[in-house]
């Protein structure tokens, strides 16, 4: 790990995110540059729609630092654009937290809706190769969930595009009470893990961590780690009653789950699942729609600046 040089900067923020406080952070951020770091080089450019961070991103061969400002969205989007590009012309990245569920800002210990002290936090950070998740055609860089876990994200996804007046854990905590007081069926599927024969699966939970949390803080896969080169994944081997459930719901928050003889925690470097129907599915918090999802990992992928 070393210390970032951040030279020539693109700066890429949602001015939407955490409820509309994305414009006045971009604002922020530039003086920051302006003032702090005089004789660097920045680009500053505010998304207009979905798509647009992962476009621009995809085109930044130009500089060494792409920032991404806003939630765990428009990284997701910066990381889908620089995983376009071939390794040695790919920017560092770096974050400046502000959204609701900011996980990935918690694997990377960034300060979380405070633009002064993630600027800081960056100028005097260090860089670590980290490893980053393909699904099918697309990149995640913290969480990828079938079942009740990805209902449960899309619906705060949801509320949050409402203006919801709830943010983090309470959010996620109050989408799964909804969510989990009409479960249904298990979802079917065949299943194989990195070398292992096919086996059936009857999921209600499925996840395959990078990093530690999702849903603003629940600690799913305590030990994933994104520098280790391995996928964490839970999920469930018996049908768990919806009081259960609802235990293992709480439990989670704090990573005390992981005892529960309903589930079990692997590790892997790839999966293939085949659904028999579409299942709710969601990477970063992004929906994704299919019945066949090829997972890998690829190793030190990206270079992203982290706090010390």
């Amino acid at each position: 790990m070393v210390l970032p040089a951040l030279g020539r900067i693109l700066l890429i923020a949602n001015p939407v995110a955490h409820s509309g406080h994305g414009l006045e952070g971009a604002q922020q951020m530039e003086e920051l540059l302006q003032s702090d770091l005089p004789d660097s080089r920045f680009t500053v450019v505010l998304t207009q729609a979905p798509g647009d961070a992962t476009a621009l991103a995809a085109t930044a061969t130009e500089f060494d630092t792409v920032l991404a400002l806003g939630g765990d969205g428009v990284i997701h989007e910066v990381v889908n654009g620089l995983m376009t590009l071939p390794a040695d012309l790919r920017p560092q990245l770096g974050i400046i937290p502000l959204g609701s569920g900011n996980d990935y800002a918690r694997t990377l210990g960034m300060s979380k809706n405070n633009v002064e002290k993630a600027f800081y936090q960056l100028k005097n950070g260090c860089v670590r190769n980290v490893d980053v998740g393909k699904v099918n055609d697309s990149y995640f860089m913290q969480t990828l969930s079938f079942g009740l876990d990805a209902a449960i994200a899309l619906d705060t996804t949801e509320r949050r595009a409402r203006n919801s007046s709830q943010k983090g854990e309470a959010l996620f905590f109050t989408s799964g009470l909804k969510i989990l007081s009409h479960a249904g069926k298990s979802l079917t599927s065949v299943a194989r893990f990195d070398d292992m024969p096919p086996q059936r699966l009857e999921t209600l939970i499925f996840t395959v961590q990078l990093g530690p949390t999702y849903g603003g803080g629940f600690r799913i896969c305590p030990e994933a780690d994104i520098t280790d080169g391995y996928f964490d994944v839970c999920r469930n081997v018996t049908r768990p009653t919806l009081p259960h459930i609802l235990m293992l719901f709480l439990l989670a928050r704090a990573g005390l789950h992981t005892h529960s003889k309903v589930l079990t925690f692997m590790r892997m470097r790839t999966l293939c699942l085949d659904f028999d129907e579409v299942p709710p599915c969601q990477a970063d918090g992004e929906k994704l729609v299919d019945t066949h999802f090829e997972i890998s990992l690829i190793p030190d992928a990206l270079r992203v600046i982290s706090a010390r």
